[in-house]
């Protein structure tokens, strides 16, 4: 079922209700429990967010061929499942969207071709949605840059001395590439002037790497309840988020003993991790940062011809970037 945000965006919601029986057309392997897996985790209940901020752009543009206009939108939310079942793998995580995640119920290797084959989906669509080379080959860039970052956290994993800029590197390839090809396809797709292209492209960059941050901060004050997955599962994988990379600024000395653990800390050093974050401002200049990023794009989406599309890039922007879960 399409996530409930979308009451609040009529026309988009109608067309996301029509994505979701397209998207699971779209994914048939002969594999039939991972199969299921795949269809579960499409309808479990995520926000759909990379088609949405889609559709709702390509209205900057000109009227267009509904089926193409589909396969863009399911195209990149295939591409971005794909890339959440590796991430779990990767992280070890046994939950997704509240779902048991593949490789917890069918092992590693399985859930990794699950993935793989998610990609091919992926390609599929973006063939559906357009013949244009170049516009193909943006895609090959996009899945480059974007598993490129992917490989970039292996760097970091358990590195203290990782830097602010260090962790923007690595969220820009991770997640926020992802809703800047959202923005750019959609234009493009819809013959929108270059101008729009390149704005679209400014905002979807900001949004992405606001979005991430405020994941990484309810990592640390969310709970599984409300976000589905289990909190504080990147500290225990050794990835450092701007929370605790601001903390180690004014608390270095306090979280060493821990972080120098790695792998081998209780329950107990991270719940003292998680307080000594909290404590020393890392998850306030972290809500900083993200605000600062929020107020950014705003300002970019500002800039876009006044149109219905506009006031609700503005206000799913005010309402994704300040969500507690």
């Amino acid at each position: 079922m399409v996530h409930q945000l979308w009451r609040q965006f009529p026309r988009i919601q109608f067309k996301l209700i029509r994505l979701e029986p397209y998207l699971l057309q779209a994914v048939n392997l002969s594999n039939r429990p991972i199969h299921h897996k795949i269809t579960e985790l499409l309808k479990s209940g995520g926000k759909f967010l990379r088609p949405g901020f889609f559709y709702i752009f390509s209205e900057f543009g000109e009227k267009t061929n509904a089926a193409k206009l589909r396969a863009g939108a399911a195209a990149v939310e295939l591409l971005h499942v794909a890339t959440l079942i590796h991430d779990d793998v990767i992280d070890e995580s046994a939950l997704r969207r509240g779902v048991t995640t593949i490789h917890t119920q069918y092992g590693q290797k399985n859930a990794i071709y699950a993935g793989d084959y998610l990609f091919t989906c992926y390609f599929a669509q973006v063939l559906k949605s357009t013949s244009d080379p170049q516009e193909m080959h943006r895609h090959v860039n996009a899945m480059q840059f974007i598993l490129n970052g992917e490989l970039d956290q292996m760097t970091f994993n358990y590195h203290q001395e990782m830097t602010q800029d260090d962790y923007f590197h690595e969220i820009t390839g991770k997640t926020a590439e992802l809703f800047r090809l959202c923005f750019e396809q959609s234009a493009i797709l819809t013959s929108a002037p270059a101008e729009i292209v390149a704005l679209g492209g400014r905002i979807g960059l900001a949004i992405g790497q606001a979005y991430q941050i405020l994941d990484d901060i309810l990592d640390y004050s969310g709970s599984t309840k409300n976000t589905k997955k289990p909190v504080l599962e990147d500290l225990k994988s050794g990835v450092y988020t701007l929370p605790l990379i601001l903390a180690q600024q004014t608390a270095h000395d306090q979280l060493k003993p821990f972080l120098d653990k790695k792998q081998h800390l209780s329950d107990q050093d991270i719940s003292e991790i998680q307080r000594i974050v909290v404590e020393s401002g890392g998850l306030q200049r972290a809500h900083q940062i993200a605000d600062k990023l929020t107020n950014e794009a705003l300002d970019l989406i500002a800039q876009l011809p006044d149109q219905p599309a506009k006031q609700d890039l503005t206000k799913l922007t005010r309402l994704l970037l300040t969500r507690n879960q």
